[in-house]
């Protein structure tokens, strides 16, 4: 590693510091070569910019590597619990048993929501899509918990954050409920995180819910898997709500909002329809041939990543889970036989290794969720669930970052020069 970067711009030879992280690749500190250059970079997308320095998740796309606050996705995954990973990206250290104990019972207490959302939601239309619903009523949290918005209090942050945690999943089943006309049903406390979630979801007041222990697990890791994922779009769009001083909830919604893009959250939906495009086992080696086929516009979804270049690592825990849950279900649906069928291909046919268009989280979990009984509107409402700790990690973190300051890309300019205004008569 160099002490500088040496930069000639004209005239100008000047020097840039290079910073290391711990672990990762070295960045060129360039925040002062507007004031001595009066340049700026180009960098559509920012892919090649770090917006901001992080100690919650470190991703090695070449390597296959996911690693939250230095833990390996894959032990998490198999080992620990959504409410455990949440602790983790929060506060930095795996929890102790009390104080993993603690913070459930703080979650679980925060998981009703004010009365007169129900009244809220009654404001949609029932064929609304669900994640129009969850980005409309969370933006609204911040008109019913006044008492947490003071971005400038540690106290309130810390309040708010748990609130957003724990109301998440209640939302999220709310829209579910009122997309399927069934009426909302309440929390119960003495059940898990996740399977508090399933219960509000599928459940009904007419009988009694049991939880599936496998299906809880499942889904469970999903919720893990999705987390957190560095600075995507979405969490870079809280980020930068955030860095106006925007109250916690409208940051979240603004996440909700850009998660929603098709080429953001909707990567799972996407490869369920595709499965379901082709069909049947027997018509895989024609969508096969058409994948390899550079004048087909059709690809495969769901396979190879824009991060990992190599397996996703989220991926291989999925890999597991996904014959556990068709184990469990007694699973029959020719579209699981793709899916399966397709994966082994995947994994063993020459053109998809040389071309690491290996099966990715995405393929997976779109097959899990919908083999559980989720209909694909409620796919990216679930990655919103699951990714609310990552944001608000995120968020906390931004906001006590000293170097941080309000976000403001720049643009390389190309419309019209000065020119003088023509009244319209004269036009």
């Amino acid at each position: 590693m160099t002490d500088a970067a040496k930069l000639s711009l004209g005239s100008k030879q000047l020097d840039y510091p290079v910073m290391s992280g711990t672990i990762g690749p070295d960045v060129i500190d360039i925040r002062k070569l507007y004031a001595q250059t009066d340049a700026f970079t180009y960098d559509p997308g920012f892919t090649s910019t770090a917006s901001c320095q992080s100690t919650l998740t470190y991703i090695d796309g070449d390597q296959g590597v996911l690693l939250h606050r230095g833990y390996p996705i894959g032990e998490l995954a198999e080992q620990s619990s959504f409410m455990e990973v949440s602790y983790l990206l929060l506060n930095g250290e795996l929890p102790s048993k009390q104080e993993l104990e603690n913070f459930s019972t703080t979650i679980t207490r925060h998981t009703m929501v004010h009365e007169q959302l129900a009244t809220f939601f009654r404001g949609f239309r029932r064929d609304a899509h669900p994640m129009a619903i969850l980005c409309g009523v969370v933006g609204a949290l911040s008109a019913f918990y006044h008492d947490s918005t003071d971005i400038h209090d540690p106290a309130q942050r810390v309040i708010a954050s748990h609130r957003l945690i724990a109301k998440m999943p209640t939302i999220a089943a709310m829209a579910y409920k009122y997309s399927v006309g069934q009426p909302f049903l309440y929390p119960d406390n003495s059940l898990s995180y996740t399977g508090n979630f399933l219960r509000m979801t599928f459940g009904v007041p007419a009988e009694p819910y049991i939880v599936n222990p496998v299906i809880e697990k499942a889904l469970d890791r999903i919720f893990i898997l999705h987390a957190d994922h560095e600075q995507n779009a979405s969490t870079s769009t809280v980020r930068l709500a955030g860095s106006s001083g925007a109250n916690p909830f409208a940051c979240i919604a603004a996440g909700i909002a850009c998660l929603w893009g098709p080429a953001h959250g909707g990567a799972n939906e996407a490869a369920l329809n595709m499965l379901r495009e082709i069909g049947t086992p027997d018509r895989i080696p024609e969508y096969i041939a058409r994948a390899k086929d550079k004048n087909d516009p059709f690809r495969l979804m769901g396979f190879g990543h824009r991060v990992y270049k190599n397996y996703d690592p989220r991926a291989t825990v999925m890999q597991k889970t996904v014959r556990e849950v068709f184990a469990e279900l007694k699973v029959t649906d020719p579209l699981f036989d793709v899916a399966l069928q397709l994966e082994e291909i995947a994994l063993n046919d020459p053109y998809f290794v040389e071309k690491k268009l290996f099966p990715n989280v995405d393929f997976y979990s779109g097959v899990i969720l919908s083999a559980i009984g989720f209909p694909t509107s409620m796919f990216t409402v679930l990655f919103a669930l699951a990714r609310t700790v990552g944001w608000v990690a995120q968020w906390n973190e931004m906001i006590t970052d000293p170097d941080q300051k309000i976000g403001r890309p720049r643009q390389l300019y190309t419309g019209p020069t000065q020119r003088s205004y023509v009244p319209v008569t004269e036009r």
